[in-house]
């Protein structure tokens, strides 16, 4: 079912909150053990009872009626009618999955995918029926029409209903529109509504945004007392509502737990005013960024929203600080206009002063525009629970997963690429890292590996860290390998860090076998790629028996960019400090020719091949030989290089630009920039760079050399 025009703002927010209460329920079911917590479970059953009101108040009635049954098999586990078990648990996880589905597809006005609904319908039937004396009929098609045998105890239905409903005066200042409920009452039956406008003040007293209507409404027909708590269930406590039975039996008595019949109800609608109220012009904040994946079964696809942009939460102390920057630059502005008709000597102390005053200013609001776009990195840490508690159950493996830094920031760009490769990383560590409780016991550990993930900054990057406790890798056998399929020369001796890189090499696997979980040798590449997308850096350290970890170093942000300027001939160069480890002035005596022309620096034990950058980009050099110039040792992809320039410069940050949208795509260039004197310069691409020496055999080279 769409949504009116006027009721979209609000749809926006109820679908937000749906999924922010679908993860409350997902990480309360992770954490549910097998001794059940109450508090846990109310939250859950809370989350959950939100989602059901406010999809029966837009007319999202298979929304409603799934979650129904969802919320019927929670309020029997809070209320110690059923045990909490690890099949429950399991199936409420996938019913969280397929509630995101549903919720996708009703925002994106797609198809529901009914098969799976009715799967997971009929799982949460069989669970429910398991404890009952008396098990619902089977022609029953919903849960919730399932409930409603339990709640009225009785076969047959009254033939008709008369309901009362008076709302509170502030209802539609909540944003709720009561005349909605006409649509779906219309749906179960013949129906006659009247309106009581007894409570209309005079005309010069009205208020538009109050409701003074009630109604008396008489419907006819089979109409089972549930449809009806459905339909009425976002209505608030202070409103009166009534349901009396007409033309046939009274329901019987409601079992225990179950909402009271043919008295005053108020449907708790504690998650939906709260929906309700943050829609309002000084309390709606935007979306959170596009929910992680989840490691939900093959099925429907989860299709986005037309027209979704995309959107950040921002804190409001982040917003008052932006103002009052622009206020700060708004009264400098003021100052430096009175010098546009000249400048009297006398004032230059003064004009210095505002000069410095803008130009503090502006660093100022630069970062904290910047900050806006910041994130914590649990946006993508919240989906590993998830991810850990499935594989280990398909591998039949006992994982403790420990999570650090969650509150570490980083752009909401470099945020959302990092999470793919950091998936790859945790399904590897969990498939090929950690052991099987019997080997782990076996070798002496606990039977319970552990997963760490960790976020932290350092020296203005941010790192993030993968450790396992597992087996480590077995570097013999990568090495073999790596010979087997002519990665690496026969009689050419590696050492365990360039062996333990070797995993990073396009298709490279030391899987006997291909499983859905990794074997295909296209995770690890992906990996190191996507992370050199993004201006960072990977290595694994690994021991043998106790496990590895993997280290990423990123940048903080893709829009800023921390650069050394140096300087080739007349023109200069941005390289990344992030992939800058030395800079060395070159000794006559460590510099060799191969093949008459090739130049290699000995650096320590370590041949370097020499990349011109001259005769990389066609520029005319102050310096032809690297005994001339300077060397700057850039490394990525477990790959040194030395790079011949003529000067160092200033090191500065960048404002990146791309050449991609202006021009074309250029081997070894990664952008541009515009320094302060306003000429250009183009940043280097570290990684390509080291790619296109190689093709040029400078890597052949070099590995000669070794």
């Amino acid at each position: 079912m769409t949504v009116d025009l006027e009721m979209a703002e609000i749809a926006k927010v109820f679908f937000q909150e749906s999924r922010e209460g679908l993860d409350v329920m997902e990480s309360g079911l992770l954490s549910l053990g097998a001794t059940a917590d109450s508090e846990n479970i109310n939250t859950i059953f809370r989350a959950a009872h939100s989602i059901k009101g406010g999809s029966a108040t837009f007319g999202f009635a298979e929304v409603a009626g799934f979650t129904h049954g969802v919320e019927t098999l929670l309020d029997e586990m809070r209320n110690g009618v059923r045990p909490v078990t690890a099949e429950a648990i399991q199936t409420l996880l996938q019913a969280c999955d397929c509630l995101r589905e549903m919720i996708a597809a009703t925002e994106a006005e797609q198809p529901l995918d009914q098969v799976r609904i009715a799967s997971l319908n009929g799982d949460i039937k069989h669970i429910l029926g398991e404890a009952n004396e008396a098990p619902a009929p089977a022609s029953v098609p919903a849960p919730a029409a399932a409930n409603e045998a339990a709640v009225t105890g009785a076969a047959s239905e009254p033939s008709g209903w008369h309901v009362r409903f008076e709302p509170v005066a502030d209802l539609l200042r909540l944003r709720n529109e009561p005349t909605r409920m006409f649509a779906e009452l219309r749906r179960l039956g013949a129906m006659v509504a009247h309106a009581d406008a007894s409570r209309l003040p005079p005309l010069d007293a009205l208020d538009p945004e109050s409701c003074y209507l009630s109604w008396s409404i008489d419907l006819t027909g089979q109409i089972p007392r549930g449809k009806l708590d459905e339909i009425f269930d976002w209505v608030d406590s202070g409103c009166r509502l009534e349901f009396t039975p007409t033309g046939g039996p009274a329901p019987a008595a409601p079992a225990p737990g179950a909402k009271a019949s043919a008295q005053p109800q108020a449907a708790a609608i504690d998650g939906w005013s709260a929906a309700t109220k943050a829609a309002s012009p000084t309390e709606a904040k935007a979306a959170a960024p596009a929910d992680a994946d989840r490691s939900a079964p093959a099925g429907a696809p989860v299709q986005k929203a037309s027209g979704d942009s995309g959107s950040i939460r921002v804190a409001t102390e982040k917003v008052d600080n932006i103002i009052n920057l622009v206020g700060e630059l708004l009264i400098t502005q003021s100052m430096l206009s009175s010098f546009a008709d000249g400048i009297d000597p006398n004032d230059l102390d003064r004009l210095r002063q505002g000069l410095s005053q803008l130009a503090r200013n502006t660093r100022e609001l630069q970062e904290s525009v910047m900050q806006i776009r910041m994130l914590p990195i649990s946006f993508a840490f919240n989906r590993f629970p998830r991810i850990v508690h499935d594989l280990s159950r398909k591998l039949a493996k006992k994982v403790e997963l420990k999570l650090s830094g969650e509150g570490t920031e980083l752009d909401k760009t470099v945020l959302e690429k990092i999470s793919d490769p950091l998936v790859h990383l945790v399904r590897n560590a969990l498939d090929h890292g950690l052991e099987t409780p019997e080997r782990r016991v076996a070798a002496g550990k606990h039977e319970t590996g552990t997963l760490e993930l960790a976020a932290f900054h350092e020296g203005g990057n941010i790192i993030i860290e993968v450790r396992d406790d597992g087996a480590g890798l077995n570097k013999a056998k990568i090495l073999q390998k790596a010979r087997e399929r002519a990665l690496v020369a026969p009689d050419q001796e590696l050492t365990d860090e360039q062996i333990d890189n070797l995993i990073f090499m396009p298709g490279f696997s030391t899987a006997e076998q291909i499983s859905d979980v990794s074997g295909r040798g296209v995770g690890m590449d992906v990996v190191r790629r996507n992370i050199n997308d993004l201006g960072g850096h990977v290595q694994i350290s690994s021991k043998e028996g106790l496990g590895s970890t993997i280290r990423i170093r990123l940048p903080l942000t893709l829009a800023i960019l921390d650069g050394q300027l140096v300087r080739v001939g007349k023109e200069i160069y941005v390289i990344s400090l992030l992939a800058i480890v030395e800079t060395i002035q070159v000794a006559r005596e460590r510099v060799n020719t191969l093949v008459g022309r090739t130049e290699v620096f000995r650096l320590r034990d370590e041949y370097l091949p020499v990349v011109k950058l001259c005769d990389q980009f066609g520029v005319e050099p102050d310096s032809r030989s690297a005994e001339d110039g300077l060397l700057v040792v850039l490394e990525a992809d477990g790959k040194r290089v030395g790079v011949l320039v003529d000067d160092l410069l200033a090191q500065q940050q960048v404002v990146i630009k791309s050449l991609e949208s202006n021009f074309k795509s250029v081997a070894g260039i990664a952008g541009a920039t515009i320094l302060g004197d306003g000429t250009v310069a183009l940043i280097i691409d570290a990684p390509g760079l080291i790619s296109s020496a190689a093709k040029q055999g400078v890597g052949a080279v070099a590995a000669h050399a070794a």
